[in-house]
């Protein structure tokens, strides 16, 4: 286990919530951080862009509020989610707004800038940064990432194509800092499992689209509740970049999910000719086969809550033999 910041050490349950394109939202957001985990969302979630000044407010005077209601369980902190990809014309914007809220945990996904590092940095922020590798592992901590989110086969979203076995074990062998694992968790044992590899936390995306809190379409949330890993189709068509979705949704589209042809991958296409991604095409790990239902957040995390206890005592109870 790795010595974590001040910012990642105060968790109930070593849980980070993923941030969820569409999906998340300052209600899941808080939520989230009241039962005890991070939660995050992307700052492009924000539409307009002037909204993430709004939204940003209504979090942290939130979770303010309920700290000093409960000085022995306060909140956990929360993180947001910057694209560096060199398609967000809104970043600049975007960090301005997030420093300006003192924004406690960072994100970074689709590449890795020192400039956006040491921004958060200045402002006593720790960066997180998505890898489905150990290549770019290495590459987000020389540019300054004070973390990993190792993005493993089964994760929904743009997803990696490596067991987590294996990434975790290869990141493990040189970074020694806060590490979290996704793909296909969503029970309390899971995220036991993910510790015992050697992730600090398990880091759960899919499960929170099926609850009360998420902005998503009923008929998405329903499908995950009906779904298993058999649902979940691994293509690059709807963005140029391969990912996990749900086939429902592929089918709803008019296309056989079956046979998809494959995009080309320079293109990043998030519009054009086909279903949009994320909305139209649902994004899904192929973890859901443990949702049975639709809750709140905060039942979530006391269902997972459970299961890693029920699961420790389980792996610590002495031999019956």
């Amino acid at each position: 286990m790795s010595k974590l910041p001040a910012a990642l050490s105060r968790l109930s349950l070593p849980v980070i919530g993923s941030p969820l394109f569409i999906i998340s939202n300052p209600k899941l957001v808080i939520a989230q951080c009241q039962a005890g985990i991070i939660g995050s969302m992307p700052a492009l979630n924000a539409r307009p862009a002037s909204q993430l000044d709004d939204w940003l407010a209504e979090i942290t005077e939130t979770l303010a509020a309920y700290n000093r209601a409960n000085p022995d369980k306060p909140a956990a902190p929360f993180a947001i989610n910057q694209i560096v990809h060199k398609s967000n014309d809104r970043l600049e914007h975007d960090m301005e707004v997030c420093i300006k809220h003192k924004v406690p945990v960072y994100i970074t996904s689709l590449g890795a800038r020192e400039d956006i590092n040491a921004a958060a940095h200045a402002s006593g922020a720790v960066v997180l940064h998505d890898i489905i590798n150990n290549k770019f592992a290495h590459k987000a901590v020389e540019k300054g990432a004070d973390g990993l989110i190792a993005v493993a086969a089964g994760a929904g979203g743009h997803a990696g194509v490596k067991s987590p076995f294996a990434l975790i074990q290869e990141v493990r062998e040189w970074f020694d800092g806060p590490l979290a694992l996704s793909g296909s968790i969503s029970t309390g044992g899971a995220v036991l499992a993910a510790q015992a590899m050697g992730a600090d936390f398990a880091y759960i995306g899919s499960a929170f689209i099926a609850t009360t809190e998420a902005r998503a379409a009923d008929d998405y949330k329903q499908a995950i509740v009906d779904g298993t890993s058999d649902d979940i189709v691994y293509s690059n068509l709807f963005t140029g970049v391969h990912g996990n979705y749900l086939a429902p949704s592929i089918r709803a589209a008019g296309m056989d999910p079956d046979n998809l042809p494959v995009s080309d991958p320079s293109a990043m296409n998030f519009g054009g000719d086909k279903p949009k991604a994320w909305k139209e095409i649902w994004g899904c790990g192929q973890g859901i086969g443990a949702v049975k239902e639709v809750v709140g957040a905060g039942d979530l995390v006391a269902r997972l809550r459970r299961e890693y206890e029920a699961a420790k005592a389980r792996v610590l109870a002495p031999s019956l033999v």
